[in-house]
Formats: structure tokens, C-alpha cells, sequence
């Protein structure tokens, strides 16, 4: 496997694409557990998880790929935590389902926490020395709050308001507790791409006018722009003709533009995707080297404007897209192959991405 740090040279102007087998060989795909998702921030939950005192909710942080068992509590002082979910005795998995407990209790041997993962008992250890240590406390895990939804991270390589700020600036004036999770316009979709040829389809509007005609109609493609931040980039859809816009406060950026939505991609696999009606959340799951798991989640703000301008039909704007991954990760398995260019006007987002993936990888 080739050195990392020089296979996408800085100039978009001179760089190549990522080569075809970096998105079919299992040992890029292994490489990318540790150094890529262990080392940054992901999506857990909102906060509806764990609402009441004695809450306790266990989750997988990024299923597929690295399966951290973790488990949000809120405890009698009205506080949330996010502890690991696995017993310090023998590795059991301390809570299995979703409930309201006075404390944790591990049902093969008996151990117990308080709910803030501070150990409190265990039977049949009277004459064991030095116990109980901090290593008998379930451990806590880095995790932060914006607005009603909650992120996790294990070793994480910036702080969770570095990587939210550019989101905090542009969006933090909506009033996010007011969003409410909709199951009924969420989804799951397996898709038999590689998770970061997904990703570079979401990086880049110049596939609008090819592949999504009804998005087309919405989004003025000319007026299409981008912005580069640390380890978040944004696509800005300014709305066509009379297409519904934000109402943007006087003090925001942009204000006085009629923007259709806001494209979020936060590194690694996060997008957040605002419209006028509310917010549509991708987490895009990688399960193999060739296979994709990608949860749309719904949290709809002003309903009476849902399915209108770039907000609407996303079910259909996802299967396009769908369909046309999975014919270039056909093609990228070809011998003949082997690597592309980007376009300097429309694929800045793709090369970012690009940028922070091999660097993680090869750190």
C-alpha cells in the first residue's frame, strides 16, 4: 500500500482523484477503522433517548465499522452521560434494551453503577486487594450536545465545537429544540457502493443537471457555491425563480440571498442538510468495503412546507443517486481504470475529502 500523504496533491488545479482501488480493496477499508472513524466526532441520538431521569439507552457507535458498544444515561441530577457499555468485570454488555433504572446492574455476575457509570457493588469480591480501582467504573466517553442531538467520539482529534462550528454559525439561529424526529419520513437504504464514493457524490453538485432533473428545477445550478472549513465543508443552494426559500434573520451571512438549503458534510460520514421545513440528517454506515447502510433521518420544523422546493422528494433524489454510485462502483473495479481529475469549479468538496482522508489514514 502506497504512502498516503502525497496521493492528492494540494492543487486542485493538478490533482488526481483517489485510484479505483482504494474503493474496492478490503485493507483500505480495515486501515480506515482506526485511523479514520475511532479518530473522529460521529451522530449518537437526540435527546428524546434518554428524556427523563433513570433513562438509559445503549447504542453502537458507527455500526459496520466499528461497533463501540456505548450507552446514554440520565441520572437523578437531571444529567446526561455517555459510558461505555461494557461490564469492567468480564466483558459482558451491561444494558441490553432501552428502559427507566434506579442503577446499572450487569446480569451475568451482579456488578452495579450508579448512573453515572461510578461503580457501587459487586458480590463475592470481600477479599479481593486494591478493588475497587477507577478501572471498575464504566469509562466515560468524549460526547456533546448541540441543540437536541447528541455526538459521541472515542479518540477524537478536535473538539466537538471545532468541528460544529461552521454549523453553529450558519444555522444556530433556528430554533432546533422545536424540531421534532419524524419516523414516517425516515429510512434506512443499502447501497453496494464503497462509504466514501457515496460521500463523493454528496460532495458535488455537478451531477445535479444530470441526474436529479426535479432538483434541477429547484436549485439555480449557476448560483451553486461551496465553502471549505476544517473538517466541514458546505454546498449552498440558492433557490430558482419563486422556489421556497429561507427567511433569513437580518444578521445572517446571507442574509438578503433566497437559499434552498444548506449541504453540511461533516468528516467523516455526517450530513446535515437544512431546508425551510427543517432538517434531513445523513449517516452514511460503512458495512463492507463495497457495501453502504445510509440512515435519513427526518426532523421536520414547519410542516406545511414539506415537499416544496429542494426539500421535497428526497426519496427520489436518494434513489438516483443510488443508482448511479453503484454503476461507478462497477467501474472502478475495471483493470483499465485506474484514476481521474477534478473539476476545479465543481468538485472542491470532493477533493477536501479527499485531502482529510488520506491524511487521517496515514497518521
Amino acid at each position: 500500500m502506497q504512502d498516503l500523504r502525497s496521493l492528492i496533491d494540494p492543487d486542485i488545479t493538478r490533482a488526481q482523484t483517489l485510484p479505483g482501488e482504494f474503493y474496492t480493496d478490503p485493507r483500505y477499508f480495515a486501515l480506515q477503522r482506526e485511523t479514520v472513524f475511532a479518530r473522529s466526532w460521529h451522530w449518537l441520538a437526540d435527546t428524546s433517548a434518554v428524556k427523563t431521569p433513570g433513562d438509559v439507552s445503549p447504542h453502537r457507535l458507527v455500526e459496520g465499522i466499528l461497533e463501540e458498544p456505548l450507552l446514554l444515561t440520565r441520572d437523578d441530577a437531571d444529567q446526561v452521560h455517555c459510558l461505555s457499555n461494557v461490564c469492567t468485570h468480564r466483558g459482558n454488555l451491561v444494558s441490553e434494551h432501552s428502559g427507566n433504572l434506579r442503577q446499572l446492574m450487569c446480569r451475568y455476575h451482579g456488578r452495579k453503577w450508579r448512573l453515572d457509570g461510578t461503580f457501587s457493588s459487586m458480590p463475592e469480591f470481600a477479599e479481593a486487594q486494591d478493588f475497587p480501582s477507577e478501572r471498575d467504573h464504566l469509562a466515560r466517553v468524549p460526547f456533546g450536545q448541540w441543540g437536541p442531538f447528541l455526538f459521541a467520539a472515542l479518540d477524537p482529534t478536535c473538539t466537538l465545537e471545532t468541528w460544529l462550528a461552521p454549523v453553529q454559525e450558519r444555522m444556530g439561529w433556528l430554533p432546533l429544540q422545536a424540531f421534532r424526529y419524524s419516523a414516517d419520513h425516515s429510512r434506512d437504504y443499502l447501497v453496494r457502493a464503497n462509504w466514501a464514493l457515496y460521500c463523493d457524490n454528496y460532495l458535488e453538485g455537478f451531477h445535479i443537471p444530470f441526474v436529479h432533473p426535479a432538483l434541477s428545477q429547484a436549485l439555480d445550478y449557476k448560483q451553486y457555491r461551496t465553502e471549505l472549513f476544517d473538517y466541514c465543508n458546505l454546498q449552498v443552494g440558492v433557490a430558482k425563480g419563486s422556489e421556497l426559500a429561507f427567511d433569513l434573520p437580518a444578521h445572517h451571512p446571507d442574509a438578503g440571498q433566497r437559499i434552498g438549503g444548506y449541504y453540511f458534510w461533516l468528516f467523516p460520514n455526517l450530513m446535515l442538510n437544512f431546508y425551510p421545513w427543517g432538517l434531513s440528517i445523513n449517516i452514511v454506515k460503512p458495512l463492507a468495503a463495497d457495501y453502504t447502510r445510509v440512515s435519513f433521518l427526518t426532523y421536520i420544523w414547519r410542516e406545511e412546507l414539506m415537499d416544496k422546493g429542494a426539500g421535497a422528494g428526497l426519496d427520489r433524489v436518494e434513489r438516483e443517486d443510488e443508482e448511479v454510485v453503484e454503476c461507478v462502483q462497477k467501474g472502478v473495479r475495471s483493470r483499465i481504470y485506474s484514476r481521474g481529475r477534478y473539476s476545479p469549479a465543481r468538485e472542491q468538496c470532493v477533493h477536501h475529502f479527499h485531502r482529510l482522508l488520506t491524511r487521517f489514514m496515514n497518521t
